[in-house]
């Protein structure tokens, strides 16, 4: 980690009107200190916590990712409904799971076409759609 990503970490905490905190900091350094988008599980980012000496919990880092999600600077995809990822690109895009490395990545958007969807029962309304395009060798 540099300085410029500590910055990059803290700009980034302060647009979505979240305290600064040390461990906020350091998650988030580790999110997005690079200007990069990644994909990350709640274990994957306490293994890269720990490997860069940050002291923070697995717990801390499950609540961290749940306040950020909260925040909207981060979105949970969710895969075989108990496995969540964590994305710090929060426009609407689909993904690729990768089955054979339990991975999420970015499918290209652009060549995504949804037509129409089911209309939504009486009393709701679509929040979302999510779309993620399972993938195995063969």
């Amino acid at each position: 980690m540099t300085p410029n990503s500590a910055k990059i970490a803290t700009n980034w905490l302060e647009t979505a009107n979240l305290r600064p905190t040390r461990q906020r900091v350091a998650l988030a350094e580790l999110l997005v200190g690079d200007g990069n988008h990644r994909h990350v599980t709640a274990e994957s980012l306490f293994e890269s916590a720990q490997t860069e000496g940050a002291a923070v919990s697995l717990a801390t880092v499950y609540n961290t990712l749940r306040a950020f999600c909260e925040a909207g600077v981060l979105q949970e995809i969710t895969v075989d409904g108990s496995k969540s990822y964590f994305d710090t690109n929060t426009h609407d895009h689909p993904h690729f799971y990768w089955e054979d490395e339990g991975r999420l990545s970015d499918a290209p958007a652009d060549q995504l076409v949804i037509q129409r969807l089911p209309k939504a029962p009486d009393g709701v309304e679509i929040a979302s759609v999510d779309v993620v395009i399972r993938l195995r060798r063969v």
